[in-house]
């Protein structure tokens, strides 16, 4: 894969998100045919975690489409490979450092500026996507990120290999 498709990929990360996908599904389809899984798939798999999980401003949901996009990269797929599982969360932690020096945080809420979100009650009304809601948010900018963050962690693959 050339550096123009990985670039290309990050483009649409945030073209997805600009056409009302959550912040998870923008990301985790942008990537997800290198896996075998098909847009539609994609975007169902990732539908829950926008909002920081369902709306409720905890890990930032392009975040959470790093996660899921290491998982089908590099996921163990037999519960006693041990090596395998510590080899996935080795590169999940090493991708959500570089997200979170990146961005400040890996909480939406805080991503998002609003406090006290540990306590408030959060709606599951998805907020309608309206200029001002593009405006007002930097979610497009964190899709952005996510999804350049895994090209890269792509390209560094691919080079050592």
């Amino acid at each position: 894969m050339t550096e123009q498709e990985l670039d290309n990929r990050v483009a649409q990360a945030v073209d997805n998100f600009m056409k009302g996908y959550g912040c998870a599904q923008s990301v985790v389809a942008a990537f997800s045919d290198l896996y075998g899984l098909d847009e539609e798939m994609a975007l169902r798999i990732a539908a829950g975690f926008g909002g920081g999980v369902g709306r409720l401003r905890m890990m930032c949901g392009a975040v959470s489409g790093i996660v899921m996009l290491v998982g089908l990269d590099c996921g163990q797929t037999e519960g006693s490979d041990r090596a395998g599982k510590s080899a996935c969360y080795k590169v999940v932690q090493e991708l959500l450092a570089e997200s979170k020096a990146q961005n400040g945080s890996l909480i939406c809420a805080e991503i998002l500026g609003i406090q006290g979100y540990e306590k408030a009650v959060c709606s599951y009304e998805a907020s309608p996507r309206t200029a001002e809601y593009y405006k007002t948010r930097p979610c497009a900018a964190k899709v952005e990120s996510a999804a350049r963050i895994f090209a890269d962690y792509l390209k560094k693959k691919m080079e050592n290999t």
